[in-house]
């Protein structure tokens, strides 16, 4: 920046020194002329200094509303990251709730895992125990088998069939014997019940 050129408005108005008579000078016209060189030269330095403050103003006019505008986007920049950044931390609570339902999910599914496994186990053991008793009873019936096979086997079957009919023909007689007996015994009865109607009727009587 230029410094204004070192005159002031007294150099002006000076006028030279009084003579012997006391009359006052007129100022010399170089003098005036020197002073107004001066004067317009520091008009111009002034004018200068003025476009060069006009121009840093401007400058700096410019460049603050280029800051203001930067302060501007900034600001929504940084509105948009405390936005952003409170979805991200809602965002990571929710996943911290999923994350921890998915653990008690888990933890309740290996419960019940484990309780079908032993369930499983148990069905197996009891299936294994069914088993091993059907295979008994298989046993069983086979051998069973294997001795009514000895027992009616094809060549003892005549014999088998004549003391069947052996066996029946002394059932019969002994039924025959049996139904002999009872008639005896129904007949005696009859002649027991009409020797005792007499009695009964006689005695009645003799109330």
């Amino acid at each position: 920046m230029c410094e204004p050129t070192g005159f002031n408005i007294e150099d002006l108005i000076s006028v030279t020194p009084l003579k012997e008579g006391g009359d006052m000078l007129e100022p010399r016209v170089e003098q005036l002329m020197g002073k107004l060189r001066k004067l317009q030269q520091g008009k111009r330095s002034l004018e200068e200094e003025m476009k060069e403050i006009k121009s840093v103003r401007d400058f700096m006019q410019k460049e603050l509303t280029s800051l203001q505008t930067e302060t501007y986007k900034l600001e929504g920049i940084h509105k948009e990251k405390e936005e952003l950044c409170r979805k991200l931390q809602f965002q990571c609570e929710e996943s911290e709730q999923d994350a921890v339902r998915q653990l008690k999910q888990n933890k309740k599914s290996e419960e019940l895992l484990e309780q079908y496994r032993c369930e499983i186990q148990e069905f197996k053991l009891k299936h294994r125990k069914q088993r091993m008793k059907f295979e008994n009873q298989l046993h069983q019936l086979i051998e069973q088998h294997k001795n009514l096979h000895s027992v009616f086997a094809p060549e003892r079957l005549p014999d088998e069939i004549e003391s069947a009919e052996n066996t029946k023909s002394q059932l019969l007689a002994a039924e025959q014997m049996k139904l002999a007996q009872l008639y005896c015994l129904n007949e005696e009865l009859e002649k027991m019940e009409k020797q005792r109607q007499p009695a009964k009727t006689a005695a009645e009587t003799q109330e």
